[in-house]
């Protein structure tokens, strides 16, 4: 069976030792870059590689193009040929703040075509929560070639420039509403949104637990958000084009598929000031 969204604790579990299964610890943290690595280095789910947001998941920022640019796109596929991933590999990916960085990962593979990619539903946190084996040893990948083919799953800033206020689109933020309304902005120079996004806080996206809601509850609530608006007019956004995946994702789990990623997002978009925005 294929994993497109989610995969539990449980099922990983029953496939630590198989070989058509790669599993990503992608651990990290943006006020200490080098938090993630570190950890795993102390501990991670056996059979696990680690790829770092900034190094395997970005390109460099060059102040103009947003904090988390994406990498082209051969050089991804290098990165994760050299890891062991081919198109027939069904990867896994987790973290321990509530999914983003591997619903990054999640979202990059599909760019690429690649569908059998699946974030770990509670992460680290549920992992060892349940007592389950963890290592500090590091796995010797066997290399292959990742071959995929780029998709129309994104825009760029003009094209996000020319959707705002077009009827039967909407654009999507998932930071948290102090961000979205341009307060207390620490990550970028400037506070504000792109004029006439919706907020959605990513963490709206989980339970108590940590793990995605219901794909009936997330329906509802994204029903209840873009109202009649088609999944494939909905594009996402955030700080730097991650946890917008977190969204993207949960409106997969929901039935709700075709939305696309704005990945420069507000730290792109706010470095040009010819750009409008909004606060409050």
């Amino acid at each position: 069976m294929a994993h497109t969204t989610l995969v539990s604790t449980a099922e990983l579990a029953a496939h630590l030792d198989d070989p058509a299964w790669v599993v990503f610890d992608c651990r990290h943290d943006l006020a200490k870059p080098d938090s993630g690595e570190q950890e795993y280095a102390r501990s991670h789910i056996p059979g696990a590689r680690f790829l770092h947001l900034d190094r395997d998941l970005a390109a460099p920022a060059t102040g103009m193009n947003g904090r988390h640019p994406l990498p082209d796109a051969q050089t991804f596929m290098r990165t994760l040929g050299a890891a062991g991933v081919d198109s027939t590999k069904q990867v896994v990916a987790y973290d321990t703040q509530a999914g983003v960085y591997p619903a990054r990962l999640w979202w990059m593979l599909r760019w690429l075509g690649h569908e059998n990619v699946a974030v770990l539903d509670g992460g680290y946190a549920k992992w060892t929560g349940e007592g389950r084996a963890v290592t500090a040893a590091v796995p010797q990948a066997s290399p292959t070639r990742f071959t995929g083919q780029p998709r129309a799953l994104w825009l760029d800033a003009d094209a996000v420039m020319r959707a705002i206020g077009q009827p039967g689109r909407a654009l999507v933020d998932a930071r948290s509403p102090d961000r979205y309304r341009g307060e207390n902005e620490t990550l970028d120079p400037v506070g504000g949104r792109i004029p006439g996004s919706l907020n959605r806080f990513f963490r709206d996206n989980l339970d108590a637990n940590g793990c995605f809601k219901p794909a009936a509850a997330l329906h509802q609530a994204f029903v209840a958000l873009l109202g009649d608006t088609p999944p494939d007019a909905v594009v996402h956004s955030c700080g730097s084009g991650v946890s917008a995946c977190h969204n993207l994702l949960a409106m997969e789990i929901a039935g709700l598929r075709g939305s696309k990623l704005y990945p420069g997002s507000w730290s792109e978009w706010c470095s040009d000031p010819r750009r409008p925005a909004e606060k409050g």
